[in-house]
């Protein structure tokens, strides 16, 4: 005979943290109907099943400080390969606040994050740990006290950054607006073919807008050195406040490749638009370019195309006088004394009018 799918709606004033954990096994979807707001006390540990739904039917949630939200805990790597079988949906909610994370999936595959507004988490919005193909679309992510979007490997005992990436996870028409405090608005560490398309950045001034990098110790002092992340890919970006530290930073490994396409920094924002350290960087469809923009690197020799741009973005064939500056690239970081930027690598073709 075969088995129905079956639905729980969480009783009205029930505490949600106790009802995941009292959670029947046959559970294929979990609805928040039954009120227009719920609160957890604690961790909403889902739980390990081939596939579940959780639709907030545009119901308030509120978690505790130091609740993680949605989250499957996972101890060691053996754990995390037998639940990447594990997939899930969250969905609808109106809006989740406070707690130190809203959304903490780690060990996944396919899951999807869809229509929801998280709000004054402590830590970071959503959290993706070894989420191979998870998709985030419309997730509106208000004050991250830290940061918003985080994309990156495992860190249980047994994880490394070659078995346990968030490879080909997918960001659509996600946004956050940032807080005094918030220091990156998306992170994604480790992680090859990942896609942010259609995103905003804006509200208070935050360190970085995209934080990019395949750093395997996290030391951002030196080059990428992940021989496993080949691209990623940023298309229709919009930023609409200033930065602290650099507006995107690129840190990938020589043989990755990085597309950043159609970019649109609204005003100068007090720091460069793109501090680049390593990676086979194409930057093209720029329809705007203020002069004030500058793109830093660290690297000597940068490896950059540019392609569809302004005619403002300059990138001249020989630095000026102090051997750090060719039009809008600028060489910054300690280097050998006579070190000169040589930017035979930099091209610049189909120049917009």
């Amino acid at each position: 005979m075969a088995t129905r799918a079956t639905e729980y709606i969480v009783p009205a004033g029930r505490d949600v943290s106790a009802f995941f954990a009292e959670l029947p096994k046959d559970a294929t979807c979990v609805s928040f109907s039954a009120s227009d707001t719920y609160h957890a006390s604690g961790d909403i540990v889902l739980p390990a099943v081939r596939y579940l739904l959780i639709d907030g039917k545009g119901c308030t949630l509120s978690l505790a400080p130091g609740s993680n939200g949605f989250t499957n805990p996972i101890a060691d790597q053996k754990m995390a390969a037998q639940r990447t079988g594990n997939r899930y949906t969250i969905r609808d909610f109106a809006a989740i606040t406070g707690g130190r994370k809203a959304i903490d999936l780690q060990a996944t595959l396919n899951s999807t994050v869809v229509n929801c507004r998280l709000t004054g988490q402590t830590e970071v919005a959503v959290d993706l740990r070894f989420c191979l193909m998870a998709r985030l679309e419309s997730v509106l992510v208000t004050n991250p006290a830290k940061r918003g979007f985080v994309v990156r490997c495992g860190d249980w005992p047994g994880a490394n950054t070659s078995n346990s990436q968030s490879n080909h996870t997918v960001l659509q028409q996600c946004r956050v607006y940032c807080s005094k405090t918030t220091t990156d608005a998306f992170t994604v560490l480790n992680s090859g073919g990942v896609r942010l398309s259609d995103c905003i950045s804006e509200g208070a001034p935050a360190d970085h807008d995209l934080f990019l990098s395949a750093r395997t110790d996290g030391d951002e002092t030196r080059p990428a050195n992940n021989p496993v992340v080949k691209t990623f890919t940023l298309s229709n970006f919009h930023v609409e406040h200033r930065s602290r530290q650099a507006s995107i930073h690129v840190n990938m490994p020589p043989k990755a490749t990085v597309n950043l396409e159609n970019i649109y920094w609204n005003s100068p924002i007090g720091a460069p638009v793109i501090l680049y350290m390593s990676g086979q960087l194409n930057v093209s469809d720029i329809g705007w370019w203020n002069p004030d923009f500058q793109i830093h690197t660290t690297h000597p020799v940068p490896h950059i195309n540019f392609d569809a741009c302004h005619k403002a973005l300059v990138v001249t064939d020989t630095p000026d006088e102090s051997g750090k500056r060719a039009g809008a690239l600028q060489l910054v970081g300690e280097h050998p004394a006579g070190r000169k930027l040589d930017p035979t690598y930099v091209r610049i073709t189909r120049r917009a009018m």
